[in-house]
Protein backbone atom coordinates (compact mmCIF):
# COMPACT_ATOMS: atom_id res chain seq x y z
CA UNK A 1 0.00 0.00 0.00
CA UNK A 2 1.15 3.19 -0.85
CA UNK A 3 2.00 6.08 1.18
CA UNK A 4 -0.96 8.22 -0.15
CA UNK A 5 -2.86 5.27 0.81
CA UNK A 6 -1.65 4.84 4.17
CA UNK A 7 -2.43 8.67 4.63
CA UNK A 8 -6.19 8.43 3.39
CA UNK A 9 -7.13 5.76 5.30
CA UNK A 10 -5.61 6.92 8.87
CA UNK A 11 -6.59 9.95 8.04
CA UNK A 12 -10.42 9.41 7.42
CA UNK A 13 -10.91 7.11 10.57
CA UNK A 14 -9.08 9.45 13.00
CA UNK A 15 -10.67 12.05 11.94
CA UNK A 16 -14.39 10.34 12.46
CA UNK A 17 -12.86 9.01 15.54
CA UNK A 18 -11.73 12.50 17.37
CA UNK A 19 -14.72 14.30 16.05
CA UNK A 20 -16.94 11.64 18.08
CA UNK A 21 -14.66 12.35 21.39
CA UNK A 22 -15.07 15.91 20.33
CA UNK A 23 -18.44 16.79 20.30
CA UNK A 24 -19.23 14.36 23.24
CA UNK A 25 -16.41 14.11 25.93
CA UNK A 26 -18.57 15.94 28.51
CA UNK A 27 -20.98 13.01 30.05
CA UNK A 28 -22.27 14.05 33.90
CA UNK A 29 -24.52 11.04 34.19
CA UNK A 30 -25.47 7.72 32.84
CA UNK A 31 -28.18 9.50 30.77
CA UNK A 32 -26.28 11.34 29.04
CA UNK A 33 -23.47 8.51 28.83
CA UNK A 34 -25.01 5.72 27.97
CA UNK A 35 -28.45 7.24 26.15
CA UNK A 36 -26.80 10.43 24.38
CA UNK A 37 -29.17 12.67 26.59
CA UNK A 38 -32.19 11.11 24.21
CA UNK A 39 -30.97 13.84 21.52
CA UNK A 40 -30.57 11.77 18.49
CA UNK A 41 -33.06 12.47 15.07
CA UNK A 42 -34.05 9.70 13.34
CA UNK A 43 -31.33 9.98 10.38
CA UNK A 44 -28.91 9.43 13.00
CA UNK A 45 -30.77 7.05 14.57
CA UNK A 46 -31.10 5.20 10.92
CA UNK A 47 -27.47 5.60 9.72
CA UNK A 48 -26.47 4.50 13.60
CA UNK A 49 -28.96 1.45 13.20
CA UNK A 50 -27.47 0.47 9.57
CA UNK A 51 -23.64 1.09 10.72
CA UNK A 52 -24.15 -1.66 13.69
CA UNK A 53 -24.87 -3.97 11.59
CA UNK A 54 -22.91 -3.40 8.75
CA UNK A 55 -19.68 -5.24 10.12
CA UNK A 56 -16.15 -5.47 8.30
CA UNK A 57 -17.49 -9.19 7.96
CA UNK A 58 -20.04 -7.46 5.50
CA UNK A 59 -17.66 -6.33 3.42
CA UNK A 60 -15.22 -9.45 3.94
CA UNK A 61 -17.50 -12.18 3.07
CA UNK A 62 -20.41 -11.35 1.46
CA UNK A 63 -18.75 -10.31 -1.98
CA UNK A 64 -17.12 -13.65 -1.83
CA UNK A 65 -20.86 -15.20 -0.91
CA UNK A 66 -21.77 -13.51 -3.75
CA UNK A 67 -18.71 -14.54 -5.93
CA UNK A 68 -19.33 -17.68 -4.72
CA UNK A 69 -22.64 -18.94 -4.22
CA UNK A 70 -24.69 -16.18 -6.42
CA UNK A 71 -27.58 -13.89 -4.66
CA UNK A 72 -28.93 -16.91 -2.69
CA UNK A 73 -27.52 -15.29 0.89
CA UNK A 74 -30.25 -12.02 0.12
CA UNK A 75 -33.13 -14.65 1.02
CA UNK A 76 -31.67 -14.23 4.72
CA UNK A 77 -32.94 -10.49 4.78
CA UNK A 78 -36.69 -11.01 3.43
CA UNK A 79 -38.33 -11.47 6.87
CA UNK A 80 -36.21 -8.03 8.09
CA UNK A 81 -39.01 -5.39 7.12
CA UNK A 82 -41.85 -7.16 8.80
CA UNK A 83 -39.95 -7.71 11.70
CA UNK A 84 -38.97 -3.69 12.24
CA UNK A 85 -42.29 -2.75 11.75
CA UNK A 86 -43.73 -5.15 14.45
CA UNK A 87 -40.39 -3.65 16.63
CA UNK A 88 -41.71 -0.54 16.04
CA UNK A 89 -45.40 -1.12 16.91
CA UNK A 90 -44.90 -3.50 19.71
CA UNK A 91 -41.33 -3.18 21.20
CA UNK A 92 -40.92 1.06 21.32
CA UNK A 93 -43.94 1.39 23.22
CA UNK A 94 -42.59 -0.88 26.17
CA UNK A 95 -39.33 1.00 26.54
CA UNK A 96 -40.05 4.31 26.12
CA UNK A 97 -43.02 3.54 28.27
CA UNK A 98 -40.90 2.12 31.11
CA UNK A 99 -37.71 4.59 30.24
CA UNK A 100 -35.14 2.06 30.54
CA UNK A 101 -31.59 2.37 29.96
CA UNK A 102 -31.05 -1.81 28.74
CA UNK A 103 -34.05 -4.02 27.29
CA UNK A 104 -33.64 -6.33 29.95
CA UNK A 105 -34.96 -3.94 32.71
CA UNK A 106 -38.31 -3.91 31.43
CA UNK A 107 -38.36 -8.00 32.00
CA UNK A 108 -37.92 -7.15 35.67
CA UNK A 109 -40.63 -4.90 35.47
CA UNK A 110 -42.76 -8.12 33.74
CA UNK A 111 -41.16 -10.89 35.47
CA UNK A 112 -38.47 -10.18 38.20
CA UNK A 113 -34.67 -10.12 38.88
CA UNK A 114 -33.26 -13.31 37.87
CA UNK A 115 -35.20 -13.33 34.45
CA UNK A 116 -33.98 -9.82 34.00
CA UNK A 117 -30.43 -11.19 35.00
CA UNK A 118 -30.92 -14.48 32.70
CA UNK A 119 -31.86 -12.46 29.37
CA UNK A 120 -28.26 -10.28 30.51
CA UNK A 121 -26.24 -13.63 30.96
CA UNK A 122 -27.20 -14.77 27.64
CA UNK A 123 -26.35 -11.02 25.69
CA UNK A 124 -22.96 -11.09 27.81
CA UNK A 125 -22.29 -14.40 26.73
CA UNK A 126 -23.23 -13.71 22.92
CA UNK A 127 -21.99 -10.17 21.98
CA UNK A 128 -18.85 -10.62 24.46
CA UNK A 129 -17.67 -13.79 21.33
CA UNK A 130 -19.08 -11.99 18.69
CA UNK A 131 -17.14 -8.80 19.47
CA UNK A 132 -14.08 -10.26 19.28
CA UNK A 133 -14.78 -11.56 15.72
CA UNK A 134 -15.69 -8.12 14.44
CA UNK A 135 -12.54 -7.10 15.84
CA UNK A 136 -10.50 -10.01 14.00
CA UNK A 137 -12.32 -9.35 10.40
CA UNK A 138 -10.60 -6.13 9.82
CA UNK A 139 -7.16 -7.15 11.47
CA UNK A 140 -6.55 -9.76 8.35
CA UNK A 141 -7.26 -6.95 6.42
CA UNK A 142 -4.50 -5.38 7.50
CA UNK A 143 -2.05 -8.27 7.87
CA UNK A 144 -3.03 -8.64 4.24
CA UNK A 145 -2.31 -4.98 3.13
CA UNK A 146 0.96 -4.20 5.47
CA UNK A 147 2.36 -7.31 6.37
CA UNK A 148 1.40 -6.84 9.92
CA UNK A 149 1.36 -9.18 12.77
CA UNK A 150 -2.09 -10.64 13.55
CA UNK A 151 -1.93 -9.75 17.43
CA UNK A 152 -0.54 -6.24 16.44
CA UNK A 153 -2.84 -5.15 14.17
CA UNK A 154 -6.18 -6.92 16.59
CA UNK A 155 -4.24 -4.57 19.01
CA UNK A 156 -4.14 -1.34 17.28
CA UNK A 157 -7.80 -1.96 15.88
CA UNK A 158 -9.39 -2.40 19.42
CA UNK A 159 -8.01 0.24 20.92
CA UNK A 160 -8.86 2.84 18.31
CA UNK A 161 -12.47 2.08 19.05
CA UNK A 162 -12.25 1.54 22.70
CA UNK A 163 -10.94 5.13 22.86
CA UNK A 164 -13.67 6.95 21.21
CA UNK A 165 -16.53 4.54 22.90
CA UNK A 166 -14.95 4.83 26.16
CA UNK A 167 -14.53 9.13 26.40
CA UNK A 168 -17.72 9.47 24.55
CA UNK A 169 -20.21 6.93 25.03
CA UNK A 170 -23.26 5.82 23.45
CA UNK A 171 -23.93 9.47 21.65
CA UNK A 172 -19.90 9.38 20.25
CA UNK A 173 -20.82 6.01 18.68
CA UNK A 174 -23.67 7.07 17.10
CA UNK A 175 -22.26 10.33 15.81
CA UNK A 176 -19.61 8.59 14.41
CA UNK A 177 -21.51 5.42 13.02
CA UNK A 178 -23.64 8.43 10.65
CA UNK A 179 -19.93 9.73 9.45
CA UNK A 180 -18.79 6.00 9.11
CA UNK A 181 -22.07 5.19 6.74
CA UNK A 182 -20.93 8.14 4.45
CA UNK A 183 -17.41 6.34 3.98
CA UNK A 184 -18.82 2.86 3.55
CA UNK A 185 -21.78 4.24 1.31
CA UNK A 186 -19.11 6.13 -0.89
CA UNK A 187 -16.87 3.15 -1.08
CA UNK A 188 -19.03 0.71 -2.04
CA UNK A 189 -20.06 3.18 -4.80
CA UNK A 190 -16.59 3.82 -6.27
CA UNK A 191 -16.20 0.10 -6.05
CA UNK A 192 -19.15 -0.57 -8.62
CA UNK A 193 -17.99 1.94 -10.52
CA UNK A 194 -14.72 0.62 -11.21
CA UNK A 195 -15.70 -3.06 -11.78
CA UNK A 196 -18.15 -2.02 -14.00
CA UNK A 197 -15.56 -0.03 -16.29
CA UNK A 198 -13.12 -2.96 -16.13
CA UNK A 199 -16.18 -5.09 -17.48
CA UNK A 200 -17.32 -3.21 -20.11
CA UNK A 201 -13.88 -2.34 -21.30
CA UNK A 202 -14.21 -6.30 -22.33
CA UNK A 203 -17.48 -7.01 -23.06
CA UNK A 204 -20.97 -5.64 -23.49
CA UNK A 205 -23.37 -5.09 -19.93
CA UNK A 206 -25.82 -7.70 -22.07
CA UNK A 207 -22.92 -10.27 -22.64
CA UNK A 208 -22.17 -9.38 -18.39
CA UNK A 209 -25.51 -10.72 -17.41
CA UNK A 210 -25.38 -13.69 -20.03
CA UNK A 211 -22.72 -15.05 -17.57
CA UNK A 212 -24.46 -14.28 -14.77
CA UNK A 213 -27.37 -16.52 -15.78
CA UNK A 214 -24.96 -18.83 -17.07
CA UNK A 215 -22.84 -19.56 -13.73
CA UNK A 216 -26.59 -18.94 -12.10
CA UNK A 217 -25.21 -16.21 -9.92
CA UNK A 218 -29.05 -14.48 -10.04
CA UNK A 219 -30.07 -17.04 -7.88
CA UNK A 220 -32.18 -14.87 -5.37
CA UNK A 221 -35.10 -16.97 -4.51
CA UNK A 222 -35.42 -20.75 -4.02
CA UNK A 223 -38.67 -22.39 -3.03
CA UNK A 224 -37.04 -25.86 -1.56
CA UNK A 225 -38.01 -26.84 1.46
CA UNK A 226 -35.26 -29.05 2.53
CA UNK A 227 -34.31 -27.75 5.65
CA UNK A 228 -30.71 -28.55 4.58
CA UNK A 229 -30.33 -25.95 2.32
CA UNK A 230 -28.92 -22.96 4.15
CA UNK A 231 -30.63 -20.17 1.60
CA UNK A 232 -34.19 -20.24 0.66
CA UNK A 233 -37.17 -17.72 1.07
CA UNK A 234 -39.02 -19.75 3.73
CA UNK A 235 -35.59 -19.66 6.05
CA UNK A 236 -35.23 -16.17 5.31
CA UNK A 237 -39.35 -15.67 6.15
CA UNK A 238 -39.68 -17.47 9.06
CA UNK A 239 -36.13 -17.83 10.38
CA UNK A 240 -34.82 -14.31 9.28
CA UNK A 241 -37.87 -12.89 10.73
CA UNK A 242 -36.99 -14.54 13.82
CA UNK A 243 -33.46 -13.52 13.75
CA UNK A 244 -34.49 -9.84 12.98
CA UNK A 245 -37.05 -9.76 15.81
CA UNK A 246 -34.50 -10.73 18.25
CA UNK A 247 -32.21 -8.77 16.86
CA UNK A 248 -33.82 -5.63 16.32
CA UNK A 249 -36.24 -6.04 19.37
CA UNK A 250 -33.91 -7.27 21.87
CA UNK A 251 -30.44 -6.79 21.17
CA UNK A 252 -28.88 -4.01 23.37
CA UNK A 253 -26.51 -3.25 20.65
CA UNK A 254 -29.68 -1.77 18.68
CA UNK A 255 -32.05 -1.05 21.31
CA UNK A 256 -29.32 1.57 22.46
CA UNK A 257 -29.46 3.06 19.12
CA UNK A 258 -32.91 3.58 18.68
CA UNK A 259 -34.07 4.40 22.57
CA UNK A 260 -31.52 7.41 22.13
CA UNK A 261 -34.25 9.34 20.12
CA UNK A 262 -35.86 12.34 20.92
CA UNK A 263 -38.95 10.59 20.70
CA UNK A 264 -40.81 7.46 19.48
CA UNK A 265 -41.58 8.75 16.54
CA UNK A 266 -38.11 9.73 15.92
CA UNK A 267 -36.81 5.96 16.74
CA UNK A 268 -40.31 5.01 14.41
CA UNK A 269 -38.96 6.80 11.45
CA UNK A 270 -35.16 5.50 11.78
CA UNK A 271 -36.06 1.54 11.70
CA UNK A 272 -38.32 2.43 9.04
CA UNK A 273 -35.71 3.51 6.92
CA UNK A 274 -33.70 0.15 7.72
CA UNK A 275 -36.49 -1.31 6.42
CA UNK A 276 -36.84 -0.11 3.30
CA UNK A 277 -33.28 0.30 2.15
CA UNK A 278 -31.48 -3.00 4.39
CA UNK A 279 -32.35 -5.35 1.58
CA UNK A 280 -31.31 -3.36 -1.31
CA UNK A 281 -28.40 -2.36 0.30
CA UNK A 282 -27.37 -5.79 0.46
CA UNK A 283 -28.36 -6.67 -2.15
CA UNK A 284 -25.74 -4.42 -3.65
CA UNK A 285 -23.10 -5.45 -1.71
CA UNK A 286 -23.68 -8.88 -3.16
CA UNK A 287 -24.18 -7.54 -6.57
CA UNK A 288 -20.88 -6.39 -6.63
CA UNK A 289 -19.65 -9.86 -5.79
CA UNK A 290 -21.41 -11.05 -8.36
CA UNK A 291 -19.63 -8.54 -10.75
CA UNK A 292 -16.10 -9.76 -9.34
CA UNK A 293 -16.86 -12.84 -10.88
CA UNK A 294 -17.79 -11.62 -14.05
CA UNK A 295 -14.80 -9.56 -13.72
CA UNK A 296 -12.81 -12.27 -12.93
CA UNK A 297 -14.15 -14.10 -15.86
CA UNK A 298 -12.57 -11.62 -18.55
CA UNK A 299 -9.40 -10.92 -16.30
CA UNK A 300 -7.59 -13.54 -15.27
CA UNK A 301 -7.86 -14.33 -11.69
CA UNK A 302 -5.11 -15.61 -9.73
CA UNK A 303 -4.49 -19.24 -9.03
CA UNK A 304 -5.70 -18.26 -5.36
CA UNK A 305 -7.00 -14.73 -4.04
CA UNK A 306 -4.81 -15.91 -0.80
CA UNK A 307 -1.43 -14.05 -1.03
CA UNK A 308 -0.58 -16.50 2.12
CA UNK A 309 -0.88 -19.68 0.03
CA UNK A 310 1.03 -18.56 -2.63
CA UNK A 311 3.59 -17.41 -0.64
CA UNK A 312 3.82 -20.73 1.43
CA UNK A 313 3.89 -22.82 -2.06
CA UNK A 314 6.68 -20.76 -3.55
CA UNK A 315 8.96 -21.86 -0.40
CA UNK A 316 6.79 -25.54 -0.42
CA UNK A 317 6.39 -26.40 -3.97
CA UNK A 318 7.63 -23.67 -6.51
CA UNK A 319 7.78 -26.10 -9.11
CA UNK A 320 3.99 -26.92 -8.78
CA UNK A 321 3.56 -23.43 -8.10
CA UNK A 322 5.04 -22.68 -12.06
CA UNK A 323 3.00 -25.25 -13.48
CA UNK A 324 -0.66 -24.72 -12.02
CA UNK A 325 0.10 -20.98 -13.25
CA UNK A 326 0.95 -22.18 -16.47
CA UNK A 327 -1.79 -24.76 -16.88
CA UNK A 328 -4.09 -22.22 -15.32
CA UNK A 329 -3.16 -19.78 -17.94
CA UNK A 330 -3.65 -22.29 -21.16
CA UNK A 331 -7.58 -23.17 -19.40
CA UNK A 332 -8.26 -19.56 -19.14
CA UNK A 333 -7.87 -18.27 -22.14
CA UNK A 334 -9.72 -20.67 -23.59
CA UNK A 335 -12.55 -19.97 -21.50
CA UNK A 336 -12.01 -16.04 -21.86
CA UNK A 337 -11.72 -16.75 -26.15
CA UNK A 338 -15.32 -18.40 -26.16
CA UNK A 339 -16.31 -16.02 -24.05
CA UNK A 340 -15.53 -13.38 -26.13
CA UNK A 341 -17.44 -14.93 -29.38
CA UNK A 342 -20.13 -13.56 -30.70
CA UNK A 343 -22.16 -16.69 -29.87
CA UNK A 344 -20.90 -18.12 -26.82
CA UNK A 345 -21.31 -21.68 -26.66
CA UNK A 346 -22.52 -21.93 -22.60
CA UNK A 347 -21.45 -25.99 -22.13
CA UNK A 348 -17.85 -24.81 -23.41
CA UNK A 349 -17.51 -21.98 -21.01
CA UNK A 350 -19.15 -24.27 -18.07
CA UNK A 351 -16.27 -26.81 -18.98
CA UNK A 352 -12.98 -24.48 -19.24
CA UNK A 353 -14.31 -23.08 -16.03
CA UNK A 354 -14.79 -26.43 -14.31
CA UNK A 355 -10.85 -27.25 -15.20
CA UNK A 356 -10.23 -24.07 -14.44
CA UNK A 357 -11.46 -24.60 -10.86
CA UNK A 358 -9.80 -28.24 -10.98
CA UNK A 359 -6.56 -26.69 -11.60
CA UNK A 360 -6.07 -24.14 -9.35
CA UNK A 361 -7.29 -26.85 -6.80
CA UNK A 362 -4.44 -28.72 -7.35
CA UNK A 363 -2.48 -25.62 -5.87
CA UNK A 364 -4.60 -25.68 -2.32
CA UNK A 365 -4.69 -29.31 -1.86
CA UNK A 366 -1.00 -29.57 -2.04
CA UNK A 367 -0.53 -26.57 0.43
CA UNK A 368 -3.19 -28.11 2.68
CA UNK A 369 -1.10 -31.80 2.77
CA UNK A 370 2.20 -29.79 3.45
CA UNK A 371 0.37 -28.33 6.42
CA UNK A 372 -0.94 -25.20 5.36
CA UNK A 373 -3.63 -23.37 7.27
CA UNK A 374 -6.51 -21.42 6.04
CA UNK A 375 -6.55 -18.05 8.60
CA UNK A 376 -9.72 -17.61 6.44
CA UNK A 377 -11.91 -18.87 3.40
CA UNK A 378 -9.94 -18.51 0.31
CA UNK A 379 -13.69 -15.83 -0.74
CA UNK A 380 -12.79 -13.73 1.74
CA UNK A 381 -9.72 -12.20 0.05
CA UNK A 382 -11.43 -12.19 -3.26
CA UNK A 383 -12.68 -7.92 -2.54
CA UNK A 384 -9.68 -7.53 -1.21
CA UNK A 385 -7.42 -8.74 -4.60
CA UNK A 386 -9.28 -6.47 -6.66
CA UNK A 387 -9.05 -3.94 -4.59
CA UNK A 388 -5.66 -3.98 -3.75
CA UNK A 389 -4.49 -4.60 -7.65
CA UNK A 390 -6.98 -2.31 -9.47
CA UNK A 391 -8.07 0.38 -7.90
CA UNK A 392 -5.80 3.88 -8.26
CA UNK A 393 -3.50 4.97 -5.42
CA UNK A 394 -5.52 7.19 -3.00
CA UNK A 395 -8.81 4.66 -3.33
CA UNK A 396 -7.10 1.40 -1.84
CA UNK A 397 -7.09 3.95 1.12
CA UNK A 398 -10.42 4.92 0.89
CA UNK A 399 -11.93 1.24 0.78
CA UNK A 400 -9.43 0.14 2.83
CA UNK A 401 -10.77 2.98 5.17
CA UNK A 402 -14.30 1.47 4.14
CA UNK A 403 -13.52 -2.05 5.66
CA UNK A 404 -12.12 -0.66 9.07
CA UNK A 405 -15.09 2.02 9.64
CA UNK A 406 -17.52 -0.73 9.24
CA UNK A 407 -15.26 -2.94 11.77
CA UNK A 408 -14.94 0.29 14.07
CA UNK A 409 -18.81 0.74 13.94
CA UNK A 410 -20.36 -2.29 14.64
CA UNK A 411 -17.65 -3.30 17.74
CA UNK A 412 -18.16 0.08 19.37
CA UNK A 413 -21.99 -0.55 19.56
CA UNK A 414 -21.33 -3.93 20.84
CA UNK A 415 -18.68 -2.68 23.41
CA UNK A 416 -21.33 -0.05 24.45
CA UNK A 417 -23.73 -2.38 24.05
CA UNK A 418 -21.89 -4.41 26.61
CA UNK A 419 -20.87 -1.92 28.79
CA UNK A 420 -24.53 -0.64 29.33
CA UNK A 421 -25.46 -4.10 30.56
CA UNK A 422 -22.92 -4.43 33.23
CA UNK A 423 -23.44 -1.00 33.98
CA UNK A 424 -27.13 -0.82 34.55
CA UNK A 425 -28.29 -4.73 34.99
CA UNK A 426 -24.99 -5.83 37.04
CA UNK A 427 -23.13 -3.47 39.01
CA UNK A 428 -26.24 -0.79 39.65
CA UNK A 429 -28.64 -3.86 40.51
CA UNK A 430 -26.19 -5.79 42.86
CA UNK A 431 -23.00 -4.12 43.80
CA UNK A 432 -23.88 -0.07 44.09
CA UNK A 433 -27.13 1.08 43.91
CA UNK A 434 -26.29 4.61 45.49
CA UNK A 435 -26.59 7.51 43.40
CA UNK A 436 -23.56 9.06 42.48
CA UNK A 437 -23.54 10.33 38.54
CA UNK A 438 -20.05 11.34 37.97
CA UNK A 439 -18.67 7.72 39.99
CA UNK A 440 -21.50 5.85 37.51
CA UNK A 441 -20.54 7.18 34.84
CA UNK A 442 -16.45 6.75 35.42
CA UNK A 443 -17.55 2.59 36.47
CA UNK A 444 -19.31 2.60 32.85
CA UNK A 445 -15.94 4.01 31.47
CA UNK A 446 -14.26 1.38 33.16
CA UNK A 447 -16.70 -1.63 32.14
CA UNK A 448 -16.53 -0.25 28.45
CA UNK A 449 -12.68 -0.49 28.90
CA UNK A 450 -12.47 -3.61 30.23
CA UNK A 451 -14.85 -4.79 27.40
CA UNK A 452 -12.94 -3.36 24.95
CA UNK A 453 -10.04 -5.26 26.18
CA UNK A 454 -11.58 -9.03 26.40
CA UNK A 455 -12.96 -8.12 22.85
CA UNK A 456 -9.18 -7.61 21.85
CA UNK A 457 -8.04 -10.91 23.62
CA UNK A 458 -11.21 -13.06 21.97
CA UNK A 459 -9.87 -11.56 18.82
CA UNK A 460 -6.29 -12.90 19.22
CA UNK A 461 -7.27 -16.33 20.30
CA UNK A 462 -10.03 -16.37 17.96
CA UNK A 463 -9.84 -19.27 15.23
CA UNK A 464 -13.30 -20.03 13.07
CA UNK A 465 -13.38 -22.50 10.02
CA UNK A 466 -16.85 -21.04 8.79
CA UNK A 467 -17.35 -18.09 6.12
CA UNK A 468 -16.96 -15.07 9.10
CA UNK A 469 -20.48 -13.90 8.25
CA UNK A 470 -21.76 -17.30 8.70
CA UNK A 471 -19.93 -17.77 12.36
CA UNK A 472 -21.97 -14.19 13.33
CA UNK A 473 -25.55 -15.68 11.74
CA UNK A 474 -24.66 -19.18 13.81
CA UNK A 475 -24.24 -17.82 17.14
CA UNK A 476 -26.69 -15.56 16.95
CA UNK A 477 -28.83 -17.70 15.90
CA UNK A 478 -28.73 -20.59 18.53
CA UNK A 479 -28.91 -17.62 21.35
CA UNK A 480 -31.42 -14.91 20.33
CA UNK A 481 -34.71 -16.85 19.77
CA UNK A 482 -34.39 -17.76 23.68
CA UNK A 483 -34.23 -14.26 24.40
CA UNK A 484 -36.88 -13.20 21.84
CA UNK A 485 -39.13 -15.80 23.21
CA UNK A 486 -38.50 -14.47 26.79
CA UNK A 487 -39.62 -11.07 25.36
CA UNK A 488 -42.76 -12.52 23.25
CA UNK A 489 -44.37 -14.04 26.43
CA UNK A 490 -43.50 -10.61 28.54
CA UNK A 491 -45.32 -8.73 25.99
CA UNK A 492 -47.91 -11.01 25.14
CA UNK A 493 -48.77 -13.84 27.62
CA UNK A 494 -49.58 -11.85 31.12
CA UNK A 495 -50.77 -15.21 32.78
CA UNK A 496 -47.30 -16.66 32.61
CA UNK A 497 -45.05 -16.00 35.43
CA UNK A 498 -41.21 -15.27 36.71
CA UNK A 499 -40.36 -18.97 37.18
CA UNK A 500 -42.29 -20.48 34.23
CA UNK A 501 -40.01 -18.23 32.08
CA UNK A 502 -36.85 -18.86 33.58
CA UNK A 503 -36.93 -22.53 33.43
CA UNK A 504 -38.47 -22.62 30.18
CA UNK A 505 -35.88 -20.50 29.02
CA UNK A 506 -33.19 -22.52 30.27
CA UNK A 507 -34.68 -26.10 29.13
CA UNK A 508 -35.11 -24.53 26.02
CA UNK A 509 -31.91 -22.88 25.59
CA UNK A 510 -30.17 -26.55 26.24
CA UNK A 511 -32.69 -28.51 24.00
CA UNK A 512 -31.53 -25.71 20.57
CA UNK A 513 -27.35 -26.27 21.77
CA UNK A 514 -28.25 -30.29 21.62
CA UNK A 515 -30.23 -30.24 18.32
CA UNK A 516 -27.64 -28.03 16.88
CA UNK A 517 -24.43 -30.81 18.01
CA UNK A 518 -26.43 -33.65 16.86
CA UNK A 519 -28.01 -32.70 13.52
CA UNK A 520 -25.16 -30.06 12.73
CA UNK A 521 -25.52 -28.59 9.41
CA UNK A 522 -28.47 -30.92 8.16
CA UNK A 523 -30.76 -28.17 9.72
CA UNK A 524 -29.95 -24.61 8.28
CA UNK A 525 -28.85 -22.53 11.20
CA UNK A 526 -32.02 -19.46 10.69
CA UNK A 527 -34.45 -22.46 11.37
CA UNK A 528 -32.70 -22.51 14.98
CA UNK A 529 -34.27 -18.44 15.78
CA UNK A 530 -37.63 -20.37 15.12
CA UNK A 531 -36.78 -23.19 16.98
CA UNK A 532 -35.34 -21.27 20.09
CA UNK A 533 -38.29 -18.63 19.89
CA UNK A 534 -41.08 -21.47 19.91
CA UNK A 535 -39.10 -23.97 22.49
CA UNK A 536 -39.10 -21.31 24.82
CA UNK A 537 -42.98 -20.22 24.56
CA UNK A 538 -43.74 -24.11 24.68
CA UNK A 539 -41.68 -25.37 27.63
CA UNK A 540 -42.65 -21.56 29.83
CA UNK A 541 -46.69 -22.84 28.68
CA UNK A 542 -45.73 -26.14 29.93
CA UNK A 543 -44.49 -25.39 32.91
CA UNK A 544 -47.18 -22.71 34.10
CA UNK A 545 -49.89 -25.72 33.34
CA UNK A 546 -48.39 -27.53 35.42
CA UNK A 547 -47.97 -25.18 38.45
CA UNK A 548 -50.91 -24.21 37.79
CA UNK A 549 -52.28 -27.55 38.10
CA UNK A 550 -51.08 -28.09 41.74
Amino acid sequence: MSNLDFFVFTSILLSISFYGIYKNYQNKNLKSYILGDKSLSWSTIGLSVMATQASAITFISTPGQGYSEGMSFIQNYFGMPLALIIVSIFFIPRYYGSKVYTAYQYLEERFDLKVRTLTSFFFLLQRGFQSGITIYAPSIILTAILGWDMAPTVIFVGLLVVLYTVLGGSRAVSYTQKYQMYVILSGLIIAFYYINSYILDQVTFSKSIDIIKMFNKNNAISFSFDPGEKYTIWTGLLGGFFLSLSYFGTDQSQVSRYINAKDKKESRIGLMFNAILKIPFQFFILYIGILLFVFYSVYQPPVNFNNSLIDFQLKNNPELLESVQEESKIIYDDKKELIMNSEMDKSMIITKDKELVMSRKQLEDDALKSGFTYDRPETDFIFLHFILNYLPQGLIGLMIALILSAAMSSTSAEISALSAITTIDIYKRFINKSKNEKNDVEMSKLFTLLWGLISIIVALFFAQQENLIESINIIASLLYGNVLGIFLLAFFLKKIKSGNVFIGSIVSQITVFAIYFILGKSIGYLWFNLIGTSLTCLFSIIFYNIQSKR
